[in-house]
């Protein structure tokens, strides 16, 4: 990865992390909006524009501001997924006029974009429907109708993963009340900077092992540090100690 790429890729993190800490958003939609656009969209946008041979104005040229857009739309989906009250596209617009300064995009610009991700994101995965669950909103206008045709799945995503992995290992071991959870989304942060999670991602499980256990390794007191983390772990996740 080039050392401009790298830096985009820092940049484009610290602006999601940013803006879900301004918009007070619980972990699971930050970790949910990482994967969705990290993992799923930023590859596929390509391979999109290859076979579509698009030429939306919101994807060429594909500037920062454009990619901070789509950041935000990443946050939007997956605030609709995962809190009991999903923000409205005017929130989203003010937070976009504050957060994205080289651009101003229109209320209009985000439902359009927010259509265009999930088209993206369908051009390489299985689309279904997108799950209703008892906290999501259902769908009225036109608009959530076709979001309605997209799957957003984000049940295995690493850090639903890391966080059954935690209650179990605080279950199992008097050891795991001293595992710091701050510091494991502290090492998640890092890994999706570095753009290390694509090492493990063909298994999400692996992925939350090796962050559970790392920073068990890393944070745990010597002293303290007893429990046979490498056998449970290697016993749990069924992962080898080189993964």
């Amino acid at each position: 990865m080039s050392t401009e790429i790298a830096h985009l890729r820092r940049r484009l993190i610290e602006f999601l992390i940013n803006s879900t800490t301004q918009l007070e958003l619980p972990p699971i939609v930050k970790y949910s909006a990482l994967s969705l656009f990290f993992d799923r969209f930023r590859p596929s946008v390509v391979r999109f524009l290859q076979k579509k041979k698009a030429e939306h104005r919101l994807l060429k040229p594909l500037r920062e501001s454009n990619l901070q857009l789509f950041v935000l739309i990443s946050i939007w989906i997956s605030c609709k997924m995962h809190c009991s009250r999903g923000l409205s596209v005017q929130s989203m617009k003010l937070l976009g006029d504050k957060l994205i300064t080289e651009q101003l995009f229109t209320s209009r610009e985000f439902l359009e974009a927010e259509l265009i991700f999930l088209k993206v994101k369908h051009c390489t995965l299985v689309v279904c429907c997108l799950r209703s669950r008892s906290s999501f909103k259902l769908f009225t206008t036109e608009h959530e109708k076709q979001v309605l045709k997209f799957e957003i799945g984000t049940l295995n995503i690493a850090y639903t993963l890391l966080e059954d992995l935690f209650i179990q290992f605080k279950e199992v071991a008097k050891a795991g009340e001293l595992l710091n959870f701050e510091a494991c989304m502290d090492l998640m942060d890092l890994l999706y900077e570095k753009e290390e999670t694509s090492l493990l991602d063909h298994s999400s499980t692996s992925l939350a092992a090796s962050i559970l256990v790392s920073s068990y390794l890393i944070t745990v007191p010597k002293q303290q540090c007893e429990f046979p983390i490498l056998p449970w772990g290697k016993h749990s996740f069924s992962c080898s100690f080189h993964q």
